[in-house]
């Protein structure tokens, strides 16, 4: 039999823009434990654009060293189940979804296979296709990097760098949420959208310094990578955590060192990299609180697919506001 077509994006490599062609490929078929998901919205992050170049190198280690080993770009998605596998229990045709296929990528096509045992689950109820498909990038990593990493307590003293993006706009709230106090750093734009995201304080890095303000903190999570342990040892306090999911080799010389001796903690994380369950329990911890309307998604453009390129070229200029999302036909 024929196989069956869908529009996606594909790479031929790596590298910028160039390397993404819109083509027509065969849907994928689920495999006996799996669902076939009619994706409606998949994220473009600044995560996407780092691997779609290949750099830093030590990521195509899990990504493919000569060129990607999925040649369909994406991991966060939203839409729902076409087709079960025979041994697939929990969802069902016609079932409304959301999830991410971490090093699995394949999102960013009409159709995309996921494991019933991955990080994949039912959409909440009172939010869009659009507002659930990058919640696995800024919610998700930002839940790791505050609640299981930090171990983020009430009164805590919380800075949070790179506050308007993806990453940032969902830290603020998740802060919050977890009774800290949260100062905000962002641009001059986006100072008014990171107070109402409910930081208690805003320092617009383009008119003070960061140190200047005098405050010390137990948590600084750099969500952006363009800080530093090292300008960030001033304003730690004793036992503090500088943290960033951004790797460059400094930090990783300073994640080292900091791990044998006492004090303040300079931390790495890829939380992609941790377990589908162990993902999938955070998941549907956030998706309780989007139930509950503790959470939001800010969602600065969206583009059809076939704009893929166009919405990476937007992101690499590195002053988006939360979320990029791609729309598919329904």
């Amino acid at each position: 039999m024929k196989a069956k077509k869908m529009n996606a994006m594909v790479v031929t490599g790596y590298g910028s823009s160039e390397v993404l062609k819109y083509a027509t490929v065969d849907i994928p078929t689920p495999g006996d434990d799996e669902v076939l998901v009619k994706v409606l919205a998949s994220s473009a992050t600044t995560a996407d654009t780092m691997m779609l170049t290949g750099k830093p190198y030590i990521g195509r280690l899990f990504t493919g060293l000569k060129r990607p080993k999925h040649p369909v770009p994406g991991t966060g998605f939203s839409g729902i189940i076409s087709a079960t596998g025979k041994n697939v229990r929990k969802f069902h045709p016609g079932d409304e979804v959301f999830g991410e296929t971490t090093l699995g990528f394949s999102t960013n096509a009409e159709y995309a296979a996921v494991p019933e045992g991955g990080v994949i689950l039912h959409k909440p109820e009172n939010i869009d296709f659009a507002t659930a498909a990058p919640i696995c990038d800024g919610h998700l990593t930002s839940l790791n990097f505050l609640k299981d990493i930090a171990g983020i307590k009430p009164g805590q003293n919380v800075l949070i760098i790179g506050a308007s993006g993806s990453l940032g706009s969902a830290a603020v709230q998740l802060a919050k949420f977890f009774g800290a106090r949260v100062t905000g750093v962002c641009s001059t734009p986006n100072v008014s959208l990171v107070k109402s995201l409910g930081a208690d304080k805003v320092i617009d890095y383009t008119r003070e310094n960061i140190a200047a303000a005098g405050e010390k903190y137990d948590i600084i999570y750099d969500t952006v990578g363009k800080y530093s342990f090292g300008a960030a040892k001033s304003i730690l306090k004793k036992a503090g955590v500088y943290m960033s999911p951004v790797l460059n080799f400094s930090l990783l010389l300073q994640m080292l060192r900091t791990k044998v001796s006492g004090g303040k903690k300079a931390i790495f994380a890829a939380s992609g990299l941790k377990s589908d369950e162990a993902l999938r329990e955070m998941l549907a911890e956030l998706s309780e609180m989007f139930l509950e309307g503790r959470l939001k998604t800010i969602i600065d453009r969206q583009f059809p697919l076939e704009k893929l390129p166009q919405a990476y070229a937007y992101i690499a200029k590195g002053h988006k506001k939360g979320n990029v999302v791609m729309m598919h036909v329904a």
